[in-house]
């Protein structure tokens, strides 16, 4: 039986722009503002010159005081630009006081710390160590209580609001975003959740851009290095105090931290297309090809926090290397070599690094330098939160390597896992499906289950490379870093602001191939796009089919847990965190 076709015309990148609303006099009078203004246009394309980017990547949005316009811990994928007006960053955490409904809408996710430095706040040289930043999930008290939201309509949208604008302004500790600034466009970038709430405090107006259009927008030179900039000036600084390590260090250290640290990256950015030429070499082989960040037996020369990525963190065995553990955003290498040394008597030699660390893939981070780890660091941090000394290290200057057998002991990971894990790139899953093959007697239920689910057609293939009994399925992991992201020209393929799932919006998917060609895990595929009828569409120009992008969805518009997982009768499927190795070794090993 034939499938029923209907023609179409093939989408294309800028079919639908991020607003459709803005006007010929509003792009000209963007197109006559800083910093577009200042631009170079010959540095675009013909094909996507700065009038076409800010029509279709960008949208003005009116906002009236007290608008929130995100909070902390949302995913978003746009930066906003402030055309007039104040926007107000809040450096302390709010607290919700609304309907039930409201309190719903605010916590799908737990609250998480507002970590943005509050240099204003603490007089220089301040002793932090008995006054530490709170813990990550802590909220801080608001001296009157709570803060009342409220909601109102703006167009076709519905918006959340504080009602008491002046009062929770005075209450809490806020930056001030102005005119001509940009705000939120790290977290658009990087992929990564919001690290703060944004709210309107008077009447103003915003110009919301879509990373796509940032990407762009980067070609014009002056505007790339005034990104690099500001996440020296700003964001860096908030990544240092995240970090459990500084939570003491006074501000005066954290600025001269600030200044000395070098922002190094390793790898390709696009580092699928090499994981995948490479996976079929010996697990030696991968190690030697990856990039060396810090090497076992080198002077410890400084600090290194990951900053996005993963590293493995490995150490040389016979003729080749042991996988010790991944490293991944936020982790530390080098403090048990630096704060041995800082430790020991001013004539002993220093400790060189006992293990390397290599980037997989592709890995941004930060190397704080030894003088100023000695000098504003160590000093502030309490013992009880440094590494044991080292008695007996691997490497000494001027002594043999003792190639000694690691210590076990009973929370130690498995280490052919270790090596499976990172050969496979699996550890950037956060709901990677594995299946039990001990359990599983091949019944299909859960394939059946899912394209029941999925119009007919399921979104996962019962296959995929296997440890032992666990087999990680051809499904959707919903990355930590969602390489397939990077390449998509309309945004199709984005992450869901409260949950983080990754989803592809079917409308606005063109069908270019570059996140199925992206994926390292051959998780999504390109399927024949369909109409409301099911019937299959077809290029009114070419007759060929036109493709559109499919995977797992971790069936979020079904309440309870995945049809797949509910569907096996022996619970043999289930879906696990890969980024914390603790937790897969624990389920691995049954303990």
């Amino acid at each position: 039986m034939a499938v029923e076709s209907i023609e179409v015309q093939r989408p294309d990148r800028w079919d639908h722009p991020l607003s459709g609303d803005m006007t010929q006099d509003q792009l000209d009078q963007l197109l006559r503002s800083p910093p577009f203004s200042l631009m170079d246009a010959s540095r675009f394309a013909r094909n996507a010159s700065l009038a076409d980017i800010l029509r279709n990547d960008t949208r003005l949005i009116q906002c009236e005081p007290g608008d929130l316009v995100f909070r902390e811990g949302q995913y978003g994928g746009t930066a906003y630009l402030v055309l007039h007006g104040d926007v107000r960053i809040f450096l302390s955490q709010l607290i919700p006081e609304a309907s039930p409904r409201a309190i719903s809408r605010w916590s799908g996710k737990r609250w998480l710390k507002f970590f943005r430095g509050q240099r204003g706040k603490q007089a220089a040289g301040t002793d932090r160590r008995k006054t530490p930043r709170r813990e990550a999930g802590r909220p801080e008290s608001a001296s009157s209580g709570r803060v009342a939201f409220g909601y109102r309509g703006s167009g076709t949208e519905t918006r959340i609001f504080l009602q008491d604008v002046p009062g929770v302004l005075s209450e809490h500790s806020t930056s001030q975003v102005g005119a001509g600034e940009l705000f939120g466009e790290m977290a658009a970038v990087t992929r990564s959740p919001r690290e703060f709430t944004a709210v309107a405090a008077t009447r103003c107006a915003l110009l919301e851009i879509r990373w796509q259009g940032l990407k762009l927008l980067k070609q014009d030179t002056a505007f790339r290095n005034l990104l690099d900039e500001r996440y020296r000036s700003e964001v860096l600084h908030t990544h240092l105090r995240e970090t459990k390590l500084f939570r003491y260090i006074p501000d005066d250290s954290i600025e001269q931290i600030v200044a000395s640290a070098k922002l190094e990256s390793f790898g390709n950015l696009e580092w699928y297309a090499e994981y995948r030429k490479g996976s079929k070499k010996s697990a030696s082989q991968q190690i030697a090809a990856e990039p060396l960040i810090a090497e076992e037996g080198a002077y410890a020369t400084g600090l290194w926090i990951i900053r996005g990525g993963f590293a493995r963190l490995s150490r040389r065995q016979g003729a080749g290397h042991r996988t010790l553990a991944y490293l991944g955003k936020g982790q530390i290498f080098g403090l048990s070599e630096l704060a041995h040394n800082f430790r020991s008597s001013s004539g002993a030699a220093p400790l060189p690094y006992q293990e390397s660390l290599r980037a997989i893939g592709y890995v941004d981070a930060l190397c704080i330098p030894k003088q100023i780890v000695n000098q504003h660091v160590l000093p502030y941090v309490r013992r009880a939160d440094l590494p044991p000394r080292l008695d007996a290290p691997r490497y000494q200057f001027g002594q043999p390597v003792i190639d000694a057998p690691l210590e076990l002991d009973a929370n130690t990971v498995d280490t052919g896992l270790l090596e499976f894990l990172v050969e496979q790139r699996l550890m950037n899953g956060r709901r990677a499906m594995v299946i039990d093959t001990d359990r599983c007697t091949r019944c299909d239920d859960c394939v059946k289950a899912c394209a029941t689910t999925h119009g007919g057609t399921p979104v996962f293939q019962r296959k995929g490379p296997q440890y032992n009994n666990w087999m990680f399925t051809e499904s959707c992991m919903h990355c930590e870093d969602p390489v397939c992201m990077i390449g998509c020209p309309t945004g199709a393929i984005h992450r869901d602001h409260e949950s983080g799932l990754v989803k592809i919006n079917d409308s606005t998917c063109i069908g270019c191939k570059s996140c199925a060609e992206s994926c390292p895990y051959s998780n999504i595929r390109m399927v024949t796009a369909q109409d409301s009828r099911g019937r299959a569409k077809v290029d009114r120009s070419s007759g060929l089919p036109i493709l559109q992008a499919s995977k797992c969805d971790f069936c979020s518009e079904r309440s309870g847990r995945p049809a797949c997982q509910s569907a096996c009768p022996h619970n043999a499927l289930f879906r696990i965190d890969m980024s914390d190795i603790k937790i897969v070794n624990q389920h691995m090993s049954g303990k």
